[in-house]
C-alpha cells in the first residue's frame, strides 16, 4: 500500500502522526540505524501498533520508563541491532533524560502537574517532547526528550515559577517514581451509555457530558469518543479532560429504584 494510501485510512487529526510513523520506519530501513519518535500517548501507542503491524515492522519496542507511565516512545531498529534489545544492553539515557525540579521550602506542595507542564510549555517545547510528569511535594522529575533537554536546563530558571528552584539533569536510574494514588467510586446511571458514565463519574450534568464528549474531551480506551450513546463496559479506561482518569471497574447491578449500579475508580 502507497503511503499516502496508508494515510488517508487514518482521519485527519491522526495523520500527521501516521506519516510521522512512516518516516522513521523509511529512516530505519534506507539508512540502517535505529530511530524512534517523541513521547506517544496511549492512543498513538494503539496506532503505531497497527501501522508497524500493517508494514510488517518486526523489530521495534514501545519504549516505558517505568510501569507508572503512560507515555512511551517507539523504538525502530534493523536487525543487526537486535540483540541489543533483546539483551537490554540499549541505553537509554540516549534518547530520554531526566529533569529534575527541586522547589524551594516556601513552594513546597504548592504546585501540581500542570504548573510544571505549562511551564515548559512556555519555553516553545511541543507537548509530544514532554513524557511523564512525576509530581513530589518538593518538586517534580520530568521525562523530556534527550534533544530538548540542554535547552529547558538552560531556560527553566528563567520562568518567575521556578526562578528560585534547582533544576537538573538526573540519569533515568535516578528517576523518582510516584505512588499512584485511587479511590473508588460507586455511581448510579439510568444506562450504561458514556454520557450517563462521564456525568455521574466527573460531578457534571447529562448536557455538560455530552458537549465535553462532542467536543472530543473525553477518551476511552484512549481513542477519542465522539458519540455520547456509546455503550460502557467492564474494564474501560474513560479519561474526560479536566476530570481525570477513570477505570469502570465492576458493574454491580440493578438498584431497588430500577438504576445500574457501577463501581468506578478514579485515578487522583
Amino acid at each position: 500500500m502507497e503511503k499516502q494510501e496508508l494515510i488517508n485510512k487514518y482521519n485527519e487529526e491522526d495523520r500527521l502522526s501516521v506519516a510521522k510513523i512512516l518516516d522513521k520506519i523509511k529512516l530505519c530501513k534506507t539508512r540502517n540505524k535505529i530511530v524512534n519518535t517523541d513521547f506517544l500517548d496511549m492512543y498513538k501507542q494503539k496506532v503505531a501498533i497497527n501501522i508497524l503491524q500493517d508494514q510488517k515492522v518486526k523489530n521495534y519496542i514501545l519504549y516505558k520508563t517505568c510501569n507508572e507511565a503512560d507515555k512511551a516512545i517507539l523504538i525502530i531498529y534493523p536487525e543487526k541491532y537486535e540483540e541489543i534489545f533483546k539483551t537490554k544492553c540499549f541505553d537509554y539515557n540516549s534518547i530520554v533524560s531526566v529533569i529534575r525540579i527541586t522547589l524551594p521550602n516556601m513552594l513546597k506542595e504548592k504546585y501540581v502537574h500542570k504548573d510544571y507542564l505549562s511551564g515548559i510549555m512556555k519555553l516553545g517545547i511541543v507537548r509530544e517532547k514532554i513524557g511523564d510528569i512525576f509530581v513530589f511535594e518538593d518538586g517534580a522529575d520530568i521525562l523530556v526528550i534527550k534533544d530538548v533537554s540542554k535547552y529547558i536546563l538552560e531556560n527553566l530558571s528563567n520562568l518567575t515559577r521556578f526562578s528560585k528552584s534547582i533544576v537538573e539533569e538526573k540519569n533515568l536510574s535516578q528517576l523518582r517514581k510516584p505512588e499512584i494514588k485511587k479511590e473508588e467510586k460507586r455511581i448510579t446511571v439510568a444506562a450504561l451509555r458514556l454520557d450517563c458514565i462521564v456525568s455521574e463519574m466527573a460531578n457534571i450534568s447529562r448536557n455538560t457530558a455530552n458537549e465535553a464528549i462532542i467536543s472530543q474531551r473525553v477518551y476511552i480506551n484512549y481513542e477519542i469518543a465522539i458519540k455520547p450513546s456509546k455503550a460502557v463496559k467492564e474494564g474501560d479506561v474513560i479519561v474526560v479532560r479536566g476530570k481525570g482518569k477513570f477505570v469502570l471497574k465492576e458493574i454491580q447491578g440493578q438498584t431497588r429504584k430500577g438504576k445500574i449500579a457501577v463501581l468506578m475508580e478514579h485515578y487522583i
